[in-house]
């Protein structure tokens, strides 16, 4: 049987300037791709900024993405878009649409043809992906991810559009059973929802050298850990503040973002200079010594969709206390996996992290072993008989 193929769409998506955003949309296409049953060309938008200058901040690095690139053996595009910050969010899907319908327009000219649009992330870009489909005529899937479900349809406009995509997508795929469960809530039908959750690269993410991780870190005593982008709905400044509370441990946070001089601020507020280490944005490949190194990875967020980080840590050995959101009690379902809190909040934190360090803490081993089962294979295989299945369906129409 030949091979699908996809175009893949979507704002979130690694390049050169921004290597670790979206990764997690990447990862999941590289191991649909290396299963041989699929083939894709990536058309990952990024917003139009006239000039790298760091005067103009994060905006600015939009500037310094290379319109093409290979990444993994994908070809990725890079068109710009419009976007007009704070105002134009009502706006963001015909914006985004009208932007692309060159790009896209000339791939399907040049290229040998695709099957059908593979988009993430519902808004904007599921919207634009869909009205993409119409206008060259492939069916398309959508990926629904987080806050496009549980943020962005409170407000009236987006929510409307949202709706309608999903209706008018072929399928519609969520990365955890909650997600699918607020869609449903919106009045999407749960016959046109399908779940298939993110898995865990178990070769890159496994159990190092601890010790020696831990010698070269300088790590003395129980250690926490924080990995994400620094801003507020990741809760890094409620970790800080529950370090008041863990007398001994030491915590480290690697992301960089827009809250780390408040974070700043609040490390040295609190005298937390010497147990708090901001360790900036690392690459994916450091991430399971920094997760090996640890006693236990907290996720503190107000918002997710299914948190890569969770299975990230545990492959590694580290259990996980997490924050009682939408996916996590998906992703900690059991006692060797850590903890769900009580609620979101330094005490609730702090009270997690002493427990788990209680006589009941997990083993290395049988973390690592509960994550085992959450390889990407699963999910693979469920892509490969959805996207055959809406392949064949649309032939059958035309």
């Amino acid at each position: 049987m030949a091979p699908i193929r996809l175009l893949t769409f979507s704002t979130l998506f690694p390049n050169n300037a921004r290597p670790n955003h979206g990764v997690f949309v990447e990862n999941r296409l590289r191991h649909l791709v290396a299963s041989g049953e699929a083939t894709s060309e990536v058309v990952a938008p990024v917003p139009w900024f006239p000039i790298a200058h760091p005067a103009f901040g994060d905006w600015a690095v939009n500037a310094r993405v290379v319109p093409r690139e290979t990444r993994h053996g994908l070809t990725v595009w890079h068109p710009r878009y419009p976007v007009i910050p704070k105002v134009g969010m009502s706006l963001a899907p015909l914006l985004l649409y009208r932007a692309m319908v060159a790009a896209v327009g000339r791939l399907i000219a040049a290229g040998p043809g695709y099957d059908a649009i593979d988009a993430h992330y519902l808004y904007p870009d599921g919207v634009a992906a869909v009205w993409l489909g119409q206008r060259f005529n492939l069916p398309v899937v959508v990926t629904a991810r987080g806050t496009d479900v549980s943020l962005i349809p409170r407000y009236p406009v987006p929510r409307r559009m949202i709706q309608l995509a999903c209706r008018r997508a072929a399928e519609v795929i969520t990365v955890s059973a909650a997600l699918k469960d607020g869609l449903v809530a919106m009045g999407v039908d749960p016959d046109h929802v399908t779940v298939l959750r993110n898995g865990v690269d178990l070769k890159l993410f496994r159990p190092m050298d601890r010790q020696a991780t831990r010698r070269r870190l300088g790590l003395d005593g129980p250690t926490l850990i924080s990995v994400g982008h620094l801003i507020e709905r990741k809760g890094h400044h409620l970790i800080v503040e529950a370090m008041r509370l863990l007398p001994g441990f030491t915590l480290l946070i690697a992301g960089e973002g827009p809250e780390r001089a408040h974070l700043e601020r609040q490390i040295a507020e609190l005298n937390l200079g010497d147990r708090v280490r901001l360790l900036g944005a690392r690459p994916h490949a450091e991430l399971p010594e920094l997760y090996g190194a640890a006693d236990a990875l907290v996720l503190a967020s107000s918002r997710e969709g299914w948190a890569n980080v969770l299975l990230e840590a545990m492959a590694c050995g580290t259990p996980a206390i997490a924050t009682p959101i939408w996916g996590n009690p998906e992703v900690v379902a059991k006692p060797e996996a850590g903890i769900i809190m009580v609620e979101r909040s330094a005490k609730a934190i702090a009270d997690s992290a002493l427990a788990l360090f209680g006589p009941r803490r997990p083993t290395r081993e049988a973390t690592r072993a509960y994550a085992s089962a959450f390889s990407w294979d699963a999910t693979t295989k469920g892509q490969i008989d959805l996207f055959r299945r809406v392949i064949a369906k649309a032939g059958a129409e035309v």
